[in-house]
């Protein structure tokens, strides 16, 4: 089993006492799909992140944008997470937010990327023709003023992390092909909850057309979340589904915590890729866990 480093690639923080998560009060309907989040609803920190964290090998991790009130400025975020605490590698990088539809959004990425530890920045994208799953409009990466902030990302060397479903991955991997030199990276194995054959399919051939492009990458982060059944072979599916398009180069472990806690804890999620990838080169096992996240996220 793996004992090397690990970077986990993707997971949030939150102090509920500054007021700015407005989704995660109880009256707040806005991510309605996704259920029953009375779990969450308590300020999770660095210190809170290490005690799921356990004994587990993590050296690093990556702060992904935690939804900050979408009415303030979004760079507000980025300033906090400046002032916390970096002794243990926790959040030493984040993935910040920015509304790319916006004309103002190259003064947004500038103070972002004066930061030094923002990478890059995350939209949703999370079309589902039935809306009990749906988080957003059709066709958003094919309008303007989108494509527009695409196109601003590259100057200032950051990724583009996009929340999604299998219902986009056509566009995304035109929109890789038409931006090469842009890195995108896809969230959550692709969120393959429609678990009908059909739905399996669609979610394959969306993995396989998104992995053509060199400058797609993908994040195994919050694996168990697409099934009930939580045992080995199920998730080897999710996990392998993953690697199996994109090559042990463009996939990286993450925890999505503490929003997968619903699902397994942090020592289970470590463990149970531990065994799928066993198989696997000690070196592709490292670059699993570790090196390719150090590297999309420029840890060195």
């Amino acid at each position: 089993m793996y004992a090397g480093p690990i970077i986990d690639a993707h997971h949030h923080l939150w102090d509920l006492a500054l007021g700015r998560h407005l989704w995660l009060a109880a009256d707040d309907k806005s991510l309605a799909a996704l259920g029953d989040i009375s779990y969450m609803r308590h300020t999770y920190l660095p210190a809170d992140y290490l005690r799921d964290v356990g004994d587990k090998n993590v050296v690093g991790s990556v702060h992904i944008e935690a939804v900050w009130d979408r009415g303030r400025d979004p760079v507000e975020e980025t300033e906090w997470l400046d002032t916390l605490d970096k002794s243990r590698g926790v959040a030493t990088r984040y993935i910040g937010f920015a509304p790319l539809q916006d004309q103002d959004v190259e003064r947004i990425l500038e103070r972002h990327a004066a930061s030094g530890r923002v990478v890059g920045v995350r939209e949703t994208i999370r079309w589902h023709p039935d809306p009990a799953k749906r988080w957003t409009e059709k066709g958003l990466v094919e309008t303007p003023a989108f494509r527009r902030g695409v196109g601003l990302l590259a100057r200032h060397g950051m990724a583009l992390e996009l929340l999604m479903n299998p219902w986009q991955a056509e566009e995304v991997a035109q929109l890789a092909g038409d931006y090469p030199d842009q890195m995108f990276l896809i969230n959550h194995c692709c969120t393959p909850n429609d678990r009908d054959a059909e739905g399996m399919a669609r979610w394959r051939r969306g993995l396989a057309l998104m992995g053509a492009h060199d400058n797609v990458a993908i994040k195994v982060s919050n694996f168990g979340a697409y099934s009930p059944d939580r045992s080995i072979p199920v998730l080897r599916e999710t996990v392998m589904g993953c690697i199996e398009a994109f090559g042990t180069k463009r996939a990286m472990f993450g925890t999505d915590y503490p929003v997968a806690r619903r699902n397994m804890t942090y020592g289970a999620m470590v463990e149970a890729f531990g065994e799928i990838i066993a198989p696997f080169s000690a070196d592709e096992q490292r670059d699993l866990f570790h090196d390719n996240a150090r590297r999309y996220y420029r840890f060195d």
